[in-house]
């Protein structure tokens, strides 16, 4: 029984009726976890697309960052640049929260960092606050020369 059922597993997931939570195993972003419920995406969809979709619902929703483990660099630009677009339009509660997705984000020792230095200066507020932590991570972003005009070359 378990064989037919392991089967018809692999068949669904072939077949794309299955909705993806992570990339295909050996991956090079294989530790990334999405939840299937705030992102549907069929299994059969190539790892790239996946990325895509994920990078525009966070582009379109960028609260459902928080539903992401060890987001890939090119997810955590998508946010940055959400993030660049609040702080622009100086709504800066949005941008707290934004930034609060961040620190939740880097708590995970396997995550591929996206800005050069960032995971230094989250782990340098570690001991601090939320506030205190939020503002340390806006005030590192707005020190940057140019710290959301990465290109992304996929």
């Amino acid at each position: 029984m378990t064989t037919l059922i392991d089967l018809f597993k692999r068949l669904s997931r072939a077949l794309g009726l299955d909705t993806a939570d992570s990339f295909p195993p050996g991956h090079v972003h294989a530790r990334t976890r999405w939840n299937a419920a705030y992102f549907d995406i069929a299994s059969d969809v190539k790892p790239d697309d996946m990325e895509r979709r994920i990078c525009d619902a966070i582009a379109n929703t960028p609260l459902v960052f928080a539903h992401i483990t060890n987001p890939t660099p090119r997810m955590q630009r998508a946010l940055f640049s959400v993030l660049e677009q609040r702080l622009r339009l100086n709504h800066q509660r949005e941008a707290a929260q934004l930034a609060a997705l961040l620190i939740g984000a880097y708590r995970s020792p396997h995550i591929v960092e996206a800005m050069p230095g960032l995971k230094a200066a989250i782990a340098a507020t570690a001991h601090d606050e939320a506030p205190a932590r939020i503002r340390a991570v806006l005030e590192f972003m707005a020190q940057r020369d140019a710290p959301f005009d990465v290109i992304d070359m996929k």
